[in-house]
């Protein structure tokens, strides 16, 4: 039975306010696995599991799948469709109220993500996995064309985004998808991204992270400004000083935040030890 037969059986109408896109391609499920080159031995956890398209697929290729649902609509078709797949836990769930390491439990030092996110949360949902205790070890997503390509953009066309995802780890476009790949059919094209950590972790320990970004965001503050000036403006420093600051970590005072890259912003960074940002 087809996705959109078995929505229609079981009477359910998706719901634009949960981000509700099913994926009903074959080819694009497949891409999707490739791209988490999903392995015999994985722990995989899945974010909006819907009715099981994708979670069918990580049943018989990894050792254990642990299938978030949100919508209580599903839940019952789930736990009735795997009941006999002790390979798959359903788990009724918001990602971005869960504790990983309580939910992956033993595999929470070496699990993989694999989902068709709901792209309204896509954001919060990279930057709550990244940033967190136990980030997984690799993540391939469904997104937007439009914040794939922000994701993995390079000078001149860098963003907080960008910034904020590349400086955890490194993000390819590992497919691009046609609308015609989803139910409902979005008005966007969409791309698989993958995003594999850094194998030693972010650059900086957590309480340094924090003033990173406050300074990286403030450098973004003003779209398409020369970064002396947004940067002064954001941290409420005075022009004079933040030119210095720019000239002694090499970057041209002049330039935008969109031509600077993750390294240069990190020199920025430790230019002064940090201590300028708090």
């Amino acid at each position: 039975m087809s996705i959109t037969e078995l929505l229609k059986h079981l009477d359910i109408e998706p719901k634009k306010s949960l981000g509700q896109n099913f994926m009903i391609s074959e080819g694009a499920l497949d891409r999707l696995i490739e791209a988490a080159a999903v392995e015999p031995d994985d722990a995989i956890l899945e974010i909006g599991a819907g009715l099981g398209a994708l979670t069918d697929r990580l049943a018989i290729h990894a050792r254990r799948t642990v299938a978030l649902e949100i919508d209580g609509r599903m839940l019952d078709y789930l736990r009735e469709r795997y009941k006999h797949s002790p390979q798959v836990e359903i788990v009724e769930a918001d990602i971005l109220e869960m504790d990983i390491g309580e939910l992956m439990g033993d595999d929470a030092n070496c699990y993989k993500v694999v989902a068709n996110l709901p792209y309204y949360i896509t954001s919060a949902v990279l930057r709550y996995l990244l940033e967190g205790d136990y980030p997984p070890g690799l993540l391939a997503v469904t997104v937007q064309r439009e914040v794939a390509d922000r994701i993995t953009a390079k000078p001149p066309e860098m963003s907080l985004l960008a910034v904020s995802v590349q400086y955890f780890g490194k993000a390819t476009i590992a497919a691009a998808l046609k609308a015609g790949s989803f139910y409902p059919r979005p008005s966007v094209q969409s791309a698989v991204v993958k995003i594999v950590p850094h194998k030693d972790g972010p650059p900086l320990p957590p309480d340094e992270t924090v003033r990173f970004f406050r300074m990286v965001r403030a450098g973004f503050s003003q779209s398409r400004k020369q970064v002396k000036n947004s940067l002064a403006a954001g941290l409420h420093r005075d022009k004079e000083s933040t030119v210095r600051w720019l000239t002694e970590a090499g970057i041209d005072p002049r330039r935008r935040a969109e031509t600077i890259l993750v390294s240069e912003w990190l020199t920025l960074f430790r230019a002064w030890g940090g201590d300028s940002v708090r």
